[in-house]
């Protein structure tokens, strides 16, 4: 006994005495280690009677543990006090207000389909829903769009490829969101309003066009809606939308093949010292193109002409996002600038609602 008590001793105060982790972790080593001094002396126990080990090994297990308490108590000390001495060198001042975390923001497309759709939604039309890849038949025949028009060229035109040897025509990246209408149409037949924001893609880039860009398109048909009720439904979005007491529509009449009578739309504005000011001014800009459903569409997609008649619009949302926040160039929506979107981004919580308030 007398042995393992000086022992004991000794290393409890050599644990007293480590300065530090480094120290401490030498007399683990050199006491319990692989090699250490008490760990030798239990591998000597398999020499020893069965009276002795009896003896010696509860005498040594004892040892080992008191050793391993102390060794365990030591370095939390040590912990302790590094952290102590820690916090007196490195204060914190708790009153300081927290570091501010950079904050995400609402793409201005993704505010103003809200924006619009929330507009429509007050008027009673829903939002329907296409897909983007659209077969030729819907994007162009039931539109009633010929072979020979601009945009079933190539270079008008996102193509898909077929198999060689697949004669059907080729799929289209649609050109616009009309085929929507026509599947609407189609699912739920008249009377039907309906709204179809979504991507739409064309071979044009530059600083108003886009190879890809966004368009919302609206349906209204009814036994008996007219002209009359087409410009209502444009000069209550268009004062909504642009947040204006009094706006004036002009309506140009076009061709487009989906609509008899077709009509350009354009708002009042002013150009004055390069700023430009909607519903007042002696000029005038065009934002839409709308008019009366051509019957043949209506018999395309299922609808009798001769019960049913209505109106459809169209304008590009990244457009009308350009007017209303001030934006020169459409190219920086696709860019992925940051400093872009911190700068005419929206908040999380800016939900647009017509009671509320739609900007910020």
């Amino acid at each position: 006994m007398s042995d393992l008590t000086t022992l004991r001793q000794s290393y409890l105060d050599r644990i007293a005495g480590a300065a530090d982790g480094d120290s401490l972790e030498q007399v683990r080593l050199g006491a319990l280690g692989k090699k250490g001094e008490i760990s030798g002396m239990m591998k000597e126990l398999g020499r020893m009677t069965p009276e002795e080990r009896q003896t010696r090994g509860a005498d040594l297990n004892r040892l080992k543990d008191e050793i391993d308490a102390a060794l365990r108590a030591r370095k939390q000390g040590l912990e302790d006090a590094a952290l102590d001495a820690r916090l007196k060198e490195e204060w914190l001042d708790v009153t300081l207000p927290g570091r501010p975390r950079p904050q995400g923001t609402i793409h201005p497309v993704s505010q103003v389909t809200e924006e619009v759709t929330a507009i429509f939604a007050d008027m009673g039309f829903r939002v329907a829903e296409g897909p983007q890849i659209e077969s030729d038949w819907f994007n162009f025949d039931a539109l009633n769009i010929p072979p020979e028009h601009p945009a079933r060229q190539e270079h008008d035109t996102f193509f898909m490829a077929r198999a060689e040897g697949d004669a059907r025509p080729p799929h289209v990246l649609r050109t616009h969101t009309s085929p929507v209408q026509i599947r609407a149409m189609q699912e739920t037949g008249a009377p039907i309003r309906v709204i179809a924001p979504g991507r739409v893609y064309r071979m044009d880039m530059d600083q108003t066009h886009a190879p890809m860009f966004h368009q919302v398109e609206g349906l209204a048909l009814g036994r008996d809606i007219s002209m009359a009720n087409l410009k209502w439904t444009l000069e209550e979005f268009c004062r909504a939308f642009f947040e204006l007491d009094e706006v004036e529509l002009r309506f140009r009449a076009s061709h487009f093949p989906f609509t008899e009578p077709s009509a350009e739309v354009d708002i009042r504005c002013s150009w004055e010292g390069g700023k430009l000011t909607l519903g007042q001014g002696n000029s005038w800009m065009e934002i839409l193109g709308s008019g009366m459903v051509h019957p043949k569409v209506l018999a395309a997609a299922g609808v009798d002409p001769e019960q049913w008649q209505g109106f459809a619009f169209g304008m590009g949302i990244d457009r009308i996002a350009m007017l209303k926040y001030g934006i020169p160039d459409l190219r920086a929506f696709f860019e992925s600038d940051l400093r872009w979107l911190r700068h005419y981004g929206f908040a999380a919580g800016d939900m647009p609602t017509v009671s509320g308030g739609l900007s910020r």
